[in-house]
């Protein structure tokens, strides 16, 4: 469904336009209609000649309600403000609505409403139907306890689908909440989809803590900023510059927001000219590139202009800064970018490049390169990859020419320096009485890397070949056989023909692996313990 804005001066029908196509009065207050006046925002729909179906917000048009006449459009189309009736084609031309048809009608005396609608229609059928990204926003409008119901939000939706039992977040409040209702129309639905006028009874929170200007959106699709870099056309119409000075108001979404604005690359913009600024906002709000809004002064009570959303979290200071709408900016200025947090910061999707990170090439290539150092510099046993930090250690393994394996990186092609080690060969000629690396004399890394390997088992700072430790636990499977209460140390000594200085670790080892337990002085059987000596 489409959503229409109508937008015009305080006093040229747009509600009585409204109730001649749709029926329905969207003057909701007594006053408004003792004073035939619109105060607040008013909803309708109707059905089109095609069967099309269309929604209407009906804003105020007098100056002093302002505010809820810009919560109105927020989330409309900017091309369904062609069907705004504003002044003769001579006002328009040279705007945005020099080309749009003309609908000459009398609401009262119901003249040109039918054809009216079919406009409607053929502007429609040519418009795109709300984009369903995925990741649903409903700006609030407006809030209310309903009876038996709790709190109902309402608004139109964008982005994404809504369904009842939904987890959905306020911000700015940052309060989880659930959906326990939707209507869309009057109507109770399962799910909403983008471009609906939808009511969204929420549990979880009191009506009187939200309200127009707040948004609900899905947990951890959206980034709420405080600062945006954005565009800014100031109106042709302003008699001065705009500069930092003055009291600003912003109008995003559905809320009026004081804002600190200042200009980035120049000291003002000239009326008619369109510049780049920084807005701080006194609240997070989920914002996402290509989010417009517009600017007032409230000291001088003027439109100051309308802009567009760049950057929503800005990283370089303002003196440095050049926003513009680029994923690859926002990659650049960063160097490594998680893939979800890149989402967040500009609503577009990109494959990580690295691990889990959207990485910019300059950065690719430069820690690759040091990293290809690192790894020829650690020599034949290669790159420990435990000293490297998460980063390095995905972009390594990616890495054309170095081969990643057993938890180090070496060189495409080197040599194995532990294949047929001599140490190994040294505990497997004296398998009870081993040497030790130092009367081996071999390098400590390269015994420790023996020993991650698993080809050399250490225990109490001993070390065995692997064959000696599997020969011991079959020796003592069999000496428990004949001695079920259990075999001493001495026992085990005497059948090896060692010492105890090498049995001790090796019994502990058994102990350790579960082929056997100490029971006081002696070792019993252990649930691994061999059942053949074969």
């Amino acid at each position: 469904m489409h959503v229409v804005a109508t937008a015009g001066h305080v006093d040229h029908g747009k509600s009585t336009l409204v109730l001649a196509l749709t029926g329905i009065d969207p003057d909701r207050f007594e006053e408004e209609k003792r004073r035939g006046l619109t105060i607040d925002l008013g909803f309708a729909w109707t059905t089109l000649p095609s069967g099309r179906g269309v929604a209407f917000v009906d804003v105020p048009g007098h100056v002093r309600f302002l505010k809820n006449m810009l919560a109105g459009v927020g989330a409309v189309d900017a091309d369904s403000a062609e069907l705004a009736r504003l002044e003769v084609t001579d006002h328009v031309a040279g705007t945005f609505l020099d080309r749009a048809e003309l609908v000459m009608v009398d609401g009262p005396a119901g003249l040109g409403v039918d054809e009216l609608k079919a406009a409607l229609d053929r502007l429609l059928a040519r418009t795109p139907t709300a984009e369903d990204r995925d990741r649903p926003r409903l700006w609030v409008d407006r809030s209310f306890a309903a009876a038996g119901a709790g709190t109902v939000v309402t608004g139109t939706l964008a982005g994404g689908w809504l369904r009842v039992g939904d987890e959905l977040q306020l911000f700015p409040s940052g309060r989880r909440v659930r959906v326990r209702g939707l209507q869309s129309l009057h109507e109770p639905k399962p799910e909403v989809g983008p471009g609906n006028r939808v009511a969204v009874n929420l549990v979880g929170v009191d009506h009187d803590e939200v309200g127009r200007g707040h948004a609900v959106v899905r947990p951890s699709q959206w980034h709420p900023t405080r600062t945006i870099d954005a565009t800014l056309r100031v109106l042709g119409s302003l008699d001065h510059r705009l500069s930092r000075r003055g009291a600003h108001l912003a109008y995003v979404g559905s809320g009026e927001h004081p804002v600190r604005l200042s200009v980035l690359g120049a000291e003002a913009i000239e009326p008619g000219r369109q510049g780049v600024v920084r807005l701080r906002l006194p609240v997070g709000l989920p914002l996402v590139p290509g989010d417009r809004f517009v600017v007032r002064e409230s000291g001088r009570g003027e439109t100051v202009g309308g802009g567009e959303v760049l950057d929503v979290a800005p990283v370089l200071p303002a003196a440095r800064a050049r926003p513009d709408r680029s994923v690859d900016r926002v990659v650049a200025e960063r160097g490594w970018v998680d893939a979800a947090e890149l989402e967040r910061l500009t609503g577009e999707r990109r494959a990580p490049n690295v691990g889990r990170w959207v990485v910019a090439p300059d950065v690719v290539a430069e820690l690759g390169a040091q990293l290809r150092r690192m790894v020829n510099d650690a020599g034949p046993l290669g790159l420990d990859l435990a000293g490297l930090d998460d980063r390095s250690r995905a972009l390594i393994s990616g890495l054309d020419g170095v081969s990643v394996a057993g938890g180090r990186a070496t060189a495409d092609g080197a040599a194995d320096p532990l294949a047929d080690h001599p140490f190994t060969e040294a505990l497997a000629a004296s398998p009870y009485a081993p040497p030790s690396p130092s009367e081996a004399g071999v390098d400590p890394r390269e015994v420790r890397e023996l020993v991650r390997r698993g080809l050399v088992v250490e225990q109490d700072g001993m070390f065995f070949a692997p064959s000696a430790v599997d020969a011991v636990g079959r020796i003592v499977a069999e000496l428990l056989r004949d001695r079920p209460h259990g075999v001493t140390v001495a026992e085990v000594r005497d059948v090896l023909g060692t010492s105890r200085k090498y049995v001790v670790p090796l019994l502990n080892r058994l102990d350790a692996t579960g082929v056997t337990r100490r029971r006081g002085d002696v070792r019993v059987a252990g649930p691994r313990l061999p059942t053949s000596t074969g």
